[in-house]
């Protein structure tokens, strides 16, 4: 038995690839799951070793496994095809089994952008939450996370797990501790959400601060949940009422850190910065591995394409573009 409970007669090497990943600083938790779904099967049908795996038992496997959606559809076998790529650099195997392909993704809605008007909006809505008994100052800790998360970009698991100690107001800085990747960062606050958190700071705890207690708990028992935070950002909101456009998924709470990223892109466009001069910073403040991750938070807008062709135009005549 291993700690990964995996059965089947894979059960050594698919918990040698799980932790040879996790040695990368990969939490891997999502793709643990998906591989126990790829060993139950083996185990089910009484697979026996690395030679009575194939392209058509793959396939079968993956059409026990409903994905209608293309991209879970394309998560699950991808988690596959790495496990039996890993395989074959092992020299477990000759060839890697998974040759089907994967499916087109068409019409894909994309995410909501969250506006400085919404996210005002959002924060107006959380000062009218009542206390409750097990959640005293309600309304000051959301308001105050959820200005973190749209004003700084950070991931919620970041901005819940923060200790008074990790937040230095001589520099107005936070320190973000093995986050994503076990990657640790210093972030800066800007002028507004310093006096902010340091209001909250006052109004929470007063004086007598132990460093060591969450930054956004309310009790004694821990910080805040993600799930509690996600819930009460669910609750608030169908009262936000937004607009959202065809072919845009309903708003997510991730979608405020989403937000902070484009906005940051639109402002370096229209104060003549080159954004791809910038881009690796924003990829060091958010905390991403690459500038390559970063991109994936920027989608194409409206508002990105008029200041990249206003940008155009006004070079175009020192380039003599007619």
């Amino acid at each position: 038995m291993n700690s990964f409970n995996f059965h089947s007669v894979l059960a050594e090497p698919l918990a040698n690839f799980v932790q040879y990943k996790q040695a990368l600083n990969r939490k891997y938790r999502i793709e643990t799951g998906t591989l126990r779904l790829f060993d139950r099967y083996l185990s089910e049908h009484q697979i026996a070793g690395w030679e009575s795996i194939d392209n058509v038992l793959i396939d079968d496997f993956l059409k026990s496994r409903r994905r209608t959606r293309p991209r879970s559809y394309n998560h699950l076998m991808g988690v596959i095809h790495r496990f039996f790529a890993w395989a074959v650099v092992q020299e477990l195997i000759p060839r890697n089994p998974v040759m089907g392909p994967l499916r087109r993704e068409t019409a894909e809605r994309i995410r909501y952008l969250f506006n400085l008007s919404d996210a005002k909006h959002l924060l107006e809505l959380v000062r009218t939450l009542a206390d409750r008994p097990q959640a005293p100052h309600r309304a000051l800790v959301y308001e105050t996370v959820f200005a973190l998360l749209y004003g700084l970009g950070l991931r919620v698991g970041e901005v819940i797990r923060l200790k008074l100690a990790e937040v230095d107001f001589s520099q107005d800085t936070l320190f973000i501790r093995e986050s994503k990747f076990g990657k640790s960062r210093i972030v800066p606050l800007g002028p507004k959400l310093a006096a902010r958190l340091r209001r909250y700071v006052e109004q929470r705890y007063g004086e007598k601060r132990n460093p060591e207690t969450p930054l956004f708990c309310f009790t004694k028992r821990g910080s805040l949940s993600p799930n509690t935070v996600t819930q009460t950002f669910h609750k608030l909101l169908p009262q936000l009422n937004l607009p959202i456009p065809p072919g845009v998924y309903p708003p997510r709470l991730h979608d405020l850190r989403r937000s902070f990223a484009v906005a940051t892109l639109l402002r370096w466009y229209r104060e003549g910065i080159d954004p791809k001069s910038r881009l690796i910073h924003l990829a060091t403040f958010m905390g991403h591995v690459n500038a390559e991750s970063t991109a994936v938070y920027l989608p194409i807008t409206e508002d990105l394409l008029r200041e990249a062709d206003r940008r155009f135009r006004a070079a175009a005549p020192k380039a003599g573009v007619q």
